[in-house]
């Protein structure tokens, strides 16, 4: 059995979209990144080198770390395309809101044990899958240690201040098994989902951490039923990659398929 690659993140749109994700991820068909997503890259950035200096008591300040924001929205590596709805100066904006609020507010709060933790490959040879992706954080709480994953969205936090978890389970699971292959340390704790709003005025730009617990037993299974592993092992070494017109990401920018895809008609 032939084993594929299968990235952490990108594991939700296997199953929200086969069509789309055989596109990007087995014909290797690549699409422009757009301002939400590079927005969503810079406070990566950004918060990994504030939090890293922490870790290395490098004395960096928030100003310091800022600076690997400013250069993801404005040096990318690949291309990007901008629009009105997220242009440079806003994303550059929100981006250093965010990170400023981060460091004052999240990350004085977490004691954080490693930092953009990355796996090169786990392979799972049964399932002919081979699993990689970096793993934001690794914390440690009462309950011992946690991945903390950084989201990032107009509506991740309500207005009631919760983070929205629901649907970012078998993502965090593969989150903690790699974060344990790569790093050797026992994940047992709930995963943390560390939730930033990315709206234009800082009164909506709402910062919260959420739990997820159970994710690797959802990944993994209980034995009574095929795991989330097995099911995308299925699906991709069956060759059959049905369609998801009623996807969200179905549309010209986020899918190379868009214009050929014959399950939109």
């Amino acid at each position: 059995m032939e084993t594929i690659n299968i990235r952490a993140s990108s594991l939700p749109g296997l199953f929200d979209c086969p069509a789309r994700w055989e596109a990007i991820h087995i014909e290797h068909r690549r699409m422009p990144t757009n301002g939400k997503a590079r927005l969503g890259q810079a406070v990566h950035a950004s918060t990994a080198a504030f939090d890293q200096g922490l870790i290395d008591d490098a004395g960096l300040t928030i100003d310091d770390t800022a600076a690997a924001a400013v250069d993801v929205i404005y040096k990318p590596e690949s291309d990007v395309v901008w629009d009105s709805d997220t242009t440079q100066s806003q994303a550059e904006d929100i981006a250093l809101s965010l990170h400023e609020k981060y460091c004052k507010t999240i990350a004085p709060e977490q004691t954080y044990k490693a930092v953009e933790v990355e796996c090169q490959s786990l392979e799972i040879e049964d399932l002919g899958i081979s699993l990689t992706g970096t793993t934001d954080r690794v914390v440690e709480t009462d309950e011992g240690l946690a991945i903390a994953d950084i989201k990032t969205g107009k509506s991740v936090v309500g207005v009631d201040n919760n983070v929205k978890t629901v649907g970012y389970g078998y993502q965090i699971g593969v989150y903690e098994i790699l974060a344990e292959h790569a790093s050797g340390l026992q994940i047992t704790a709930p995963a943390q989902i560390v939730g930033m709003n990315t709206a234009k005025t800082k009164q909506s730009q709402r910062m919260a951490i959420g739990e997820i617990s159970g994710a690797k037993k959802t990944l993994l299974g209980d034995g009574n039923e095929p795991s989330v592993l097995e099911i995308a092992s299925q699906i991709i070494h069956s060759g059959i990659f049905h369609g998801n017109p009623r996807s969200m990401l179905c549309h010209e920018r986020y899918c190379p398929s868009f214009k050929t895809c014959r399950f939109r008609k």
